[in-house]
């Protein structure tokens, strides 16, 4: 979005909702090389800048990840760098230099822009170095700050700034997305956008490493066999389990968490916020009468704290067998 705004700021012939994307401002924006656009990011030591890192040392590195994917996190900026057992920041040096960079008149547009991208990674000292700045620009400049934690920004930074608050991707949205630039089929791209719960970026993640689309049969089986208590067929689900790698496994208790999300605002009469159909809401139709909200209270730290171990390579053959167990015990508990 931040992007998109740059664009239409520099556009030639802007149009009434977007810039014209043909104009010679437009072609450079769409290769990140206009010159009156500047960026400022975390970065950290790495082989080949051993020794005060800036942004500009990572430019063609940024443009690259941008164009390749937009979608992504500082920790999938740092492995780009080659930089993902450090911890990415903005320094004062940084800053420092930003203000030199924006005393300087627009080469082409009519503004200067700065895009500062995670400022939250800003250490008191690079902040307090940008608040003057920040407080009184220089005319034709325009600061666009993407955060993905406004906590963590400082409350002085905070009042200088005009928040707007981007509203997460719908379920269709992602899986239209992902149908479209990966050629999924319309049930494996349902399947990630709802574990993705509308984080784009961790619709890539399950995209490559593979997001199992077969979790709600697969889920709504187990499930059966516990209620039935059928230890035989338990054991047979805990050898599959086991089988999946990490993810997958992380993936299936993910889904069960968001399954009993649904079961909770179906039995508080909230439907508009449920995010299933079909199948799925039979199922969840069907599991809260099994599973009525007391029990979901308690099977939420039954889920929490396998997910908690399974994080710290517990076995998983003993972690989901107790697990089992547990439910087990939890659907035939009388109220």
């Amino acid at each position: 979005m931040a992007l998109a705004y740059a664009t239409y700021l520099h556009c030639e012939n802007p149009q009434a909702e977007d810039a014209c994307g043909a104009c010679s401002s437009c072609k450079k924006h769409q290769k990140l090389i206009h010159p009156d656009m500047h960026f400022v990011f975390p970065t950290a030591i790495t082989k080949k800048v051993e020794s005060k890192p800036m942004s500009r040392d990572f430019i063609k590195s940024w443009r690259e990840m941008i164009l390749q994917q937009p979608y992504f996190g500082l920790s999938d900026w740092l492995e780009h760098i080659g930089a993902s057992d450090k911890q990415g920041n903005i320094s004062v040096d940084e800053s420092r230099e930003v203000v030199k960079t924006l005393s300087l008149k627009p080469f082409e547009g009519a503004y200067k822009i700065l895009l500062i991208w995670l400022p939250e990674m800003m250490n008191i000292q690079s902040a307090n170095a940008l608040l003057k700045i920040l407080e009184e620009p220089p005319p034709q400049t325009v600061f666009l700050l993407v955060s993905q934690d406004i906590k963590q920004m400082l409350v002085t930074i905070i009042s200088r700034l005009q928040m707007v608050q981007i509203p997460t991707f719908v379920d269709s949205e992602v899986s239209s997305h992902l149908i479209e630039q990966f050629k999924l089929s319309q049930s494996e791209a349902e399947q990630i956008a709802y574990l993705a719960d509308g984080n784009m970026n961790r619709a890539y993640h399950l995209r490559y490493e593979g997001a199992k689309n077969d979790l709600h049969d697969w889920l709504r089986q187990w499930l059966r066999d516990v209620y039935q208590v059928n230890w035989a067929s338990c054991l047979t689900h805990t050898e599959t389990f086991d089988s999946w790698d990490r993810e997958a496994q992380k993936q299936m208790l993910e889904y069960f968490l968001n399954i009993c999300r649904e079961c909770l605002m179906h039995q508080a009469s909230s439907k508009e916020l449920l995010r299933v159909t079909g199948e799925q809401m039979k199922f969840i139709e069907g599991l809260t009468k099994i599973l009525p909200t007391p029990k979901l209270y308690e099977l939420y730290p039954l889920l929490g704290k396998a997910l908690y171990h399974l994080e710290r390579n517990a076995n998983t053959k003993l972690l989901f067998f107790d697990l089992s167990r547990e439910i087990a015990v939890l659907m035939k508990k009388a109220l």
